[in-house]
């Protein structure tokens, strides 16, 4: 298991990802916009790579198969892809983009943290492993969708100010709405199939964390008992499968619902620890500054 672990390469920002890609430097450190004509003749990677970014991407003339987590994502009907933060894709060597066209929508999830998209992001099914197949899209619905894209790119052309992130999450959210929308209209109407163990831990993870107040500190044992697995089980199909064990999804998660109580609410630091189920702040602290380089108070600081 882990010799597998180490094929699997972490992009945890924009820059590392378009920098990997061989893509234009980004000029929004957490957010980029991409026309995928560029990545015509850029090299296949075929390396799995896990994202801690959202990308939402509109890919025209695209033959062969993207691997994503256990199966592949088709491309036949559809248009519009979509990968949400500790997904592993890869490509597969039959991959062509000789035809390839469209655009490329890349952002990190601070980008959301003051703004109520970050509540909304974890009802967004099509970000989740359940979601195999990119959206089809009528020729009226992709014009509305690239008039919004002009808009965002509009924005993030522009010198960034104090505006600029305010407006950039804007546009989004009425993107992703559309989005929403359109996945509704696609998927809701057939019969769901059932999960697998991967979808079914993403489902209880988001679950977790979209609870209000204070809640204990999740553990591993807890969604192995609620998966039915045992817990060495349940880190070994993970760390297979994404190249992170269950500790690890824990304490990401764990950190993204931090961030954003630290930036959406006047709670204390150690108000903030208590809620998020340490008995110890100091605890939290240490964890918080191993896994982002900045105290809980530096990062608010830093944001503000």
């Amino acid at each position: 298991m882990k010799s597998i672990a180490k094929e699997f390469l972490v992009l945890n920002t924009v820059t590392d990802y378009t920098r990997f890609y061989g893509l234009p430097a980004p000029a929004h450190p957490l957010l980029t916009v991409v026309d995928l004509e560029q990545a015509r003749c850029l090299p296949r990677i075929t390396t799995p790579v896990v994202q801690q970014l959202y990308t939402v991407s509109l890919k025209r003339g695209l033959k062969g198969t993207i691997i994503y987590g256990r199966q592949s994502y088709d491309f036949s009907e559809g248009l519009l892809f979509f990968l949400g933060p500790g997904q592993v894709f890869a490509a597969d060597d039959t991959l062509d983009a000789s035809e390839l066209s469209g655009w490329m929508l890349i952002f990190h999830p601070d980008l959301l943290l003051k703004h109520p998209l970050a509540k909304k992001m974890a009802s967004y099914s099509f970000f989740s492993y359940q979601a195999h197949e990119a959206l089809h899209l009528s020729a009226k619905e992709e014009t509305l969708l690239e008039g919004l894209l002009r808009g965002i790119r509009a924005e993030y052309d522009q010198a960034i100010d104090a505006f600029s992130q305010e407006l950039l999450v804007s546009q989004l959210d009425v993107l992703l709405s559309y989005a929403n929308r359109f996945y509704h209209r696609q998927f809701l109407t057939r019969r769901t199939a059932e999960h697998d163990l991967l979808t079914r831990f993403e489902e209880l993870l988001m679950a977790y964390f979209a609870q209000n107040g204070s809640q204990p500190l999740p553990t591993v044992q807890h969604f192995a008992d609620a998966l039915h697995v045992s817990p060495a089980y349940l880190s070994d199909m993970l760390r297979t499968l994404t190249g992170q064990n269950t500790q690890q999804h824990l304490h990401h998660a764990l950190i993204e619902k931090a961030k954003y109580l630290l930036l959406s609410t006047s709670l204390s630091i150690n108000e903030t620890a208590f809620q998020l189920g340490f008995e110890y702040p100091q605890y939290f602290t240490r964890l918080f500054k191993s896994k982002t380089g900045l105290t809980p108070a530096a990062f608010r600081l830093s944001a503000n």
